[in-house]
C-alpha cells in the first residue's frame, strides 16, 4: 500500500479471538472525515447502534470546549472495510507490535462505539479548531463488508454495567451543583449520617434515609434549575439555609438521630423517608423563595406540625399507590401540592389543574 495513498497511524497491534485489532492514536481533526455518520449512508442491517440520540451532543460538545485542559475521552471503536497494513516500527521482538497502521483511502468506517462522542467532537472542532492536532485512541476492527458491527457492538456492551447517579455525582468535581450538594451533605448532621452516596434507591433494612442523588435532585427543584446550569453565591447560600432550616423542622429525623426511631421505621411509616418526599419539598422550597424570599423559613419550620405518617391518609395516591411509596414525576406533584395545602400556600394554575384531576380521580 502506497503512503501517500492511505490514512497513517501511529498504532498498536493485539490479537483477540485469533484475530488482528488494532488501536491507533487518531488527530481529532480527521474523526468527523472518515468516519461514517448519516444513518442514511449506513444499510439499516449493518447499523450498529441506534439512531443518534442529537440532544446529547450540545451536551457533549460543552464539556470538551469548557474543559480543554483536563477533559477526558475514551477510546471509540470502530470497523475497518478495506485494505490494512500494520509496518513494525522495529523486528526486535519487544517492538514487534508497535509502528504504523495504514488504512487504504477507499476503506469504509463505521463506529461500533462512540458516535455522540464523534459528534460531538466535529462540533467542538468547528468553534475551536485549535482542538484539531489533539487526538485519540481508536480501536480498530476488521470487519469486511461491515457485516459484524452490530454483534461488536452488542458484546461491547453486553457486560457494560453504568455507574448510578449517586456515584456521578459523588466523583463530579467540575459541577457547580454537585460540588455544594456534596457540601451541604458534610456540613449538615442529619445528612452527613443518613445520606447514601452511592446508590439511587434504598433496601428496607438500609441504616441510611436519603440517596446523594435525591438531594442532588431537590437542590435541582429548589433552585428551578436544569442539570448543568450556573448557580450564583446567592443560590448557594440558599441552599445551605435552606437544608439546615429542614433538618431542623422534621420531628420524625430528630427521633431517628436520638435513636428513638431507625432508618427502617422511618421508611415504613413515614413519608419523609422517601424520595418523592425529597422532590417534593423542593418544589415547595422553590416557590416559597420566589412568594416570601425574606420569611421562607418560617414555612419551612411549620412543617414540624404535619403528620407524615402513611397511615395518616394525607398521602394516599400522591406519594402512596397501591399500598407503596412510588416517586415518578406525578407523585412529586402531588406530594408538592398537598405540603403547599399543609401550610396555606396559593397553588399555581398548572397545580389547580392537576389537583382538580386527583380530586376527581378520587371521586370516581
Amino acid at each position: 500500500m502506497e503512503f501517500g495513498f492511505s490514512y497513517n497511524f501511529p498504532g498498536i497491534r493485539g490479537l483477540q479471538a485469533g484475530k488482528e485489532y488494532y488501536i491507533a492514536m487518531c488527530p481529532l481533526r480527521v474523526i468527523p472525515k472518515i468516519f461514517l455518520f448519516d444513518e442514511d449512508e449506513v444499510p439499516p442491517e449493518y447499523r450498529s447502534q441506534r439512531i443518534i440520540n442529537r440532544n446529547r451532543i450540545p451536551e457533549i460538545t460543552n464539556y470538551i470546549l469548557d474543559n480543554p485542559n483536563d477533559y477526558v475521552f475514551s477510546s471509540l471503536t470502530a470497523s475497518i472495510d478495506g485494505e490494512v497494513e500494520f509496518t513494525p516500527t522495529s523486528e526486535d521482538p519487544s517492538l514487534i507490535n508497535v509502528g504504523m497502521l495504514s488504512i487504504a483511502l477507499d476503506a469504509k468506517f463505521l463506529i461500533n462505539d462512540g458516535q455522540h462522542r464523534r459528534a460531538a467532537i466535529e462540533e467542538a472542532l468547528k468553534i475551536n479548531p485549535e482542538l484539531g492536532s489533539e487526538t485519540i485512541s481508536v480501536v480498530f476492527f476488521i470487519d469486511k463488508g461491515l457485516k459484524n458491527s452490530q454483534q461488536i457492538f452488542s458484546d461491547l456492551n453486553r457486560h457494560a454495567v453504568n455507574t448510578t447517579s449517586s456515584i456521578g455525582i459523588l466523583y463530579d468535581h467540575r459541577d457547580k451543583l454537585a460540588i455544594v450538594t456534596k457540601d451541604i451533605v458534610s456540613s449538615t448532621p442529619f445528612l452527613k449520617r443518613y445520606t447514601d452516596k452511592e446508590r439511587v434507591s434504598l433496601s428496607k433494612n438500609s441504616p441510611k434515609i436519603v440517596a446523594l442523588n435525591h438531594v442532588f435532585n431537590t437542590n435541582l427543584k429548589l433552585l428551578g434549575i436544569s442539570k448543568g446550569d450556573a448557580i450564583t453565591k446567592e443560590d448557594e447560600e440558599f441552599l445551605h439555609n435552606f437544608w439546615s432550616t429542614l433538618t431542623d423542622s422534621i420531628s420524625e429525623w430528630h427521633q431517628v438521630m436520638n435513636k428513638d426511631l431507625t432508618p427502617k421505621d422511618i421508611r415504613m411509616n413515614y413519608i419523609v423517608g422517601h424520595g418523592v418526599f425529597f422532590e417534593a419539598i423542593g418544589i415547595v422550597g422553590n416557590f416559597l423563595r420566589q412568594f416570601d424570599p425574606n420569611n421562607w423559613q418560617k414555612y419551612i419550620k411549620e412543617l414540624n406540625k404535619a403528620d407524615w405518617s402513611r397511615q395518616s391518609g394525607s398521602w394516599e395516591g400522591r406519594a402512596i399507590k397501591n399500598g407503596r411509596v412510588q416517586k415518578n414525576a406525578q407523585t412529586i406533584k402531588l406530594t408538592a401540592i398537598q405540603i403547599k395545602k399543609i401550610l396555606n400556600l396559593p397553588l399555581s394554575e398548572q397545580e389547580k389543574a392537576i389537583e382538580s384531576e386527583f380530586i376527581k380521580g378520587v371521586s370516581k
